[in-house]
């Protein structure tokens, strides 16, 4: 797979792991002009609220709003719906809360969309930080990560929802089983030259693409660099060509 610079930067999400809108803002000015995502994740989005993230859909910015809901088919049903009208891309919610579960967050998407393309809907399969002895142990799933994230991006389809969250060990089997055009949406992208932190199953940005990733989550490998815009330029010169 060959790839443009801009090509390649709009695969990738930067997670805006920061406390506030101020530094938020602060990484968002590093990176300007750099055509990719933005992830908007609980920790800014319980600190900086929907204000923010409509701010970023007005300044143009395409927005990923991973606030993972996980709750009864109503509940969710109206948080899809509050959602949607702020304008995001995409947003998740958990696979573990069932089909039914999944289908509501879609029926909330669509219902609010107005006639408008709505969001695009994934779930969250196993978080990249979830090893095989959590999985067993204290999940209580039995089996490899692999196939519990199969089952569950299995649901996903057929409830209807776009994609899925996955590592992208995982990228493959998922579209081997739900077909080329369900998305995968990876997290847990290490250059091969950084610390793991706390997840489990990571890949480089190459490998995670040449696995099938339809886009790259990056956090802590560009936003606690030095010089994040020089962090996420490494990046786009190992994705390049891949």
């Amino acid at each position: 797979m060959t790839l443009t610079r801009d090509e390649a930067a709009a695969r990738i999400m930067v997670a805006l792991d920061r406390p506030d809108a101020a530094a938020a803002e602060s990484l968002i000015r590093a990176l300007d002009g750099i055509p990719c995502w933005l992830k908007v994740g609980m920790e800014l989005f319980y600190a900086a609220g929907p204000a923010f993230v409509a701010g970023l859909k007005e300044r143009g910015y395409r927005v990923f709003l991973d606030v993972k809901m996980h709750d009864i088919p109503n509940t969710v049903k109206g948080g899809a719906m509050s959602l949607t009208r702020l304008g995001v891309d995409l947003f998740n919610v958990h696979a573990a809360g069932g089909v039914r579960m999944m289908e509501a967050a879609l029926e909330g998407a669509e219902a609010a969309s107005g006639g408008r393309p709505r969001p695009r809907v994934i779930a969250v399969t196993q978080l990249t930080s979830t090893s095989r002895e959590v999985l067993n142990g204290e999940i209580g799933i039995p089996g490899t990560p692999e196939e519990a994230v199969v089952r569950y991006a299995l649901l996903a389809k057929r409830a209807g929802l776009d994609g899925v969250v996955a590592s992208a060990r995982e990228a493959r089997a998922v579209k081997a089983a739900c077909g080329a055009g369900f998305l995968a949406v990876t997290p847990g992208i290490r250059p091969a030259s950084a610390p793991a932190d706390d997840q489990a199953r990571i890949t480089t940005p190459r490998e995670a693409l040449e696995a099938g990733a339809d886009y790259l989550v990056i956090g802590r490998p560009i936003t606690a660099a030095p010089d994040p815009r020089a962090a996420f330029e490494s990046i786009l010169k190992e994705l390049i060509g891949a």
